[in-house]
């Protein structure tokens, strides 16, 4: 059983849904990308998707795009990620997942991917732009070295794919609640229930779901049909705003206020109740 499978196995014992948090690595530096990444397992996230910088990220909308810019600017590379994320490894007790493009793993090569992935101690890796056709190489190596290949799912997926996902995919089904890019939104795609439903129906597998999910009612609303919501894009924005003084301790109070901690108050550099698209 992998980490990720022991992590959604808890949650389910325990009677209570995840946090999936989305941090792109490198921002706003390698070291401070580390240390949120602490936090954030400290703080009550339950897996870790660290994000590798890409220069054309298609399918991000402009908070995770500057993000990204942030990181290359600062040094950020695959190889780089891959050293922090063993670096930090020892000290966090949540799933690690690799959120990445092809690109970057085709040039690495798949082998040697894998392999550092692995030693690194990555658990799952989600290559968004990898079409679910092409993907029974990656589900072969990816499992072959223990790590849990993760698959994105979408209000327009069909059903055939949507089974497709289900018997290549491991760890979870990371399905995404509206169509376009990422960002913060003030509510919940009216299909993310309907998606979540259709999953349901194809594969015993945990569903995360994500896009647009900033917020503590969001994250309670995503737990009544799906097994963890994913927050990125708010995420960022927190971290993009926070003074260096105040980041680790505004990350942690974010991560603490989307689980329902009342005490923790509302973050400053979140998005507004009536915030659109970021």
């Amino acid at each position: 059983m992998s980490r990720l499978d022991h992590t959604f196995e808890n949650l389910r014992r325990g009677g209570r849904r995840g946090l999936v948090t989305f941090t792109t690595a490198g921002d706003p530096d390698l070291p401070r990308s580390a240390d949120i990444l602490r936090v954030l397992d400290r703080s009550g996230a339950d897996v870790l998707e660290v994000g590798v910088p890409f220069s054309d990220p298609l399918a991000d909308g402009p908070v995770i795009q500057r993000a990204s810019e942030r990181a290359l600017r600062a040094g950020a590379t695959l190889t780089r990620v891959l050293d922090l994320v063993e670096a930090v490894r020892p000290e966090i007790a949540a799933g690690i997942v690799l959120f990445t493009y092809a690109n970057p793993i085709l040039r690495m090569g798949m082998t040697p991917f894998v392999e550092r992935a692995a030693a690194a101690g990555v658990d799952g890796v989600l290559a968004l732009d990898l079409p679910i056709e092409e993907a029974g190489a990656f589900r072969e190596a990816t499992t072959a070295a223990g790590i849990d290949p993760i698959f994105l799912l979408s209000p327009t997926t069909t059903d055939a794919r949507i089974r497709r996902a289900a018997e290549l995919g491991r760890g979870f089904l990371y399905g995404i609640s509206r169509l376009g890019v990422t960002g913060a939104r003030d509510a919940i795609a009216e299909g993310a229930e309907a998606l979540v439903a259709r999953i349901r129906r194809a594969t015993d597998l945990p569903i995360a779901l994500g896009f647009g999910i900033s917020r503590p009612e969001h994250v309670a609303a995503v737990g009544r049909w799906a097994d963890a919501a994913v927050v990125g894009s708010a995420l960022i924005e927190v971290i993009a705003r926070a003074s260096s003084e105040r980041l680790l301790d505004e990350v942690a109070r974010y991560v603490r206020w989307l689980g329902g901690d009342a005490a923790a108050g509302v973050p400053s550099g979140t998005v507004p109740a009536t915030a659109g698209e970021r």
